[in-house]
């Protein structure tokens, strides 16, 4: 918010309320909050009150981790943490009759609770404020939707309460029916088949300070995209999460689910987090601008980029590998990062290339201040927070070191025949690289962190690697 507000504007700012709506953000991007009376959040508004660090030590479905995930390990008892409101967040849910919500950080001990991915990226955007720098970004949401069904089906004569939980505990996923059929990437028609669901989500995204720049069907079945409007990286990582709140919330009153997994259907294209990110000066400059072309440029694809663009460029490139796990941190992600679907493999980048995982854009194809680029790995079940901090820690390592960019964009490397390093293509493999003693990582993150997510993410293989696939069944049951 533009307008900082203190624990003295409170009283009048809710005046007419008597609740509140708080939540935080889980390691697997997931609000987690609760609703307090207005007399219990004035009192809890400056130093905050307890809130279980459970919502640290299970998973996305409320599991216990099987792993040493020790930030809240089971022998504390899972003690409260500290929850702070952060008190510019405040927005009001238009779905919710207009209550008012804030975000909070966790804090422990007086400091910010390593896992707790706001402070982190507070903590990153310090670090680039002292050196007169600032971070904005713009996120691209792609989500599949779905009909939403009731237990016992589309127009069953049992219950008709939607509930896709209690579906599927019923039936397989193929079962599930997309919100239209076919593929339809920019259709001037096919939003009007559900023109209240689709003008919905957009008119209340700008009532909830979550502004659409951009919205439109895209590739699959059912499947839209926002793009959410350029802001300070913070605010952004806010309002992808508020964002995934709202669309769900909007969807139970339409009787539609929209689904933010990375591939929810095989042979489609799957749903990105492409996350478009520059550094400009303290008072607005973009600094990955070049003022004019360098004729000397390693490669022309470089040439409108800034000395501390190509140091931020090189920097991402460099940490790629280590990070994937805070790109693609579920199992379904690497499903989608396959070749032909539009989605990046390799370390790559180049000028308005929409193939590799860092596209950059520059004039001649942009006016300067619009300089910037697109990190095209990350898919729709993006951790936005533990995302844009590693870019931008990975990114400010190359700067600082003054890496230089040591991989052709894609251009050359087809014409030389060059073949790119491939990038771990399965959580298993990402999360050794991200572990490892030596890796970027464990450099530019807090290796707490590093070794509760590692930890996190080995419980999710765990429960894979135990769980009967419907494939699996269906492929052995009479064959073996």
């Amino acid at each position: 918010m533009a307008t900082t507000i203190t624990a003295e504007d409170l009283p009048n700012l809710l005046a007419n309320d008597i609740k509140v709506k708080v939540a935080g953000v889980d390691c697997d991007g997931i609000l987690r909050g609760k609703v307090m009376s207005k007399e219990k959040f004035l009192g809890i508004a400056q130093k905050g009150f307890g809130f279980s660090s459970a919502v640290f030590g299970w998973d996305m479905q409320d599991v216990l981790y099987t792993t040493e995930a020790n930030i809240a390990p089971a022998d504390s008892g899972y003690v409260d943490f500290l929850a702070v409101p952060d008190l510019n967040s405040f927005r009001r849910i238009p779905w919710e009759d207009d209550i008012p919500f804030f975000l909070v950080r966790f804090v422990q001990n007086d400091k910010p609770v390593s896992a707790d991915g706001r402070s982190m990226l507070r903590s990153i955007c310090d670090k680039l404020a002292a050196n007169n720098c600032k971070g904005m970004a713009g996120v691209e949401l792609e989500f599949m939707n779905f009909q939403t069904p009731s237990e016992d089906g589309y127009g069953a004569s049992g219950s008709q309460t939607r509930d896709i939980a209690a579906f599927l505990d019923k039936n397989a996923p193929g079962a599930l029916r997309p919100l239209t059929a076919g593929s339809f990437s920019y259709s001037a028609t096919r939003p009007v088949a559900y023109k209240k669901y689709f003008y919905d989500i957009f008119d209340t995204s700008a009532r909830f300070n979550c502004g659409i720049e951009g919205w439109h069907t895209e590739g699959g079945p059912g499947v839209y995209e926002a793009a959410l409007k350029v802001c300070d990286v913070s605010d952004m990582a806010d309002k992808v999460s508020l964002f995934k709140l709202l669309a769900k919330s909007i969807g139970v009153e339409h009787g539609i689910t929209p689904c933010f997994m990375a591939k929810p259907m095989q042979g489609q294209p799957g749903s990105s987090g492409h996350i478009h990110v520059s550094l400009t000066d303290l008072e607005g400059k973009n600094l990955f601008a070049r003022d004019t072309p360098d004729p000397n440029a390693p490669w022309s694809d470089a040439a409108g980029l800034s000395d501390l663009g190509r140091h931020f460029l090189a920097g991402v490139l460099e940490a790629l590998p280590d990070i994937m796990p805070l790109f693609a941190p579920t199992i379904n992600s690497y499903k989608r990062l396959v070749e032909n679907f539009w989605a990046p493999v390799n370390i790559s980048w180049g000028l308005e290339d929409r193939m590799a995982s860092v596209r950059i854009i520059t004039p001649p194809v942009c006016k300067p201040g619009a300089t910037r680029f697109e990190v095209r790995i990350p898919g729709a079940d993006l951790h936005p927070h533990y995302a844009l901090s590693v870019i931008l820690a990975a990114g400010w390592r190359g700067v600082e070191k003054k890496l230089d960019i040591k991989v052709p964009p894609v251009n050359v490397q087809k014409a030389e025949k060059i073949k790119a390093e491939l990038l771990p293509n399965t959580l298993e493999e990402a999360l050794k690289r991200f572990s490892d003693k030596g890796s970027v990582a464990r450099e530019i993150l807090d290796p707490e962190f590093v070794d509760f997510f590692t930890a996190t993410r080995e419980h999710e293989l765990r429960v894979w690697r135990e769980a009967v696939t419907d494939w699996e069944f269906k492929r052995y049951i009479e064959t073996v």
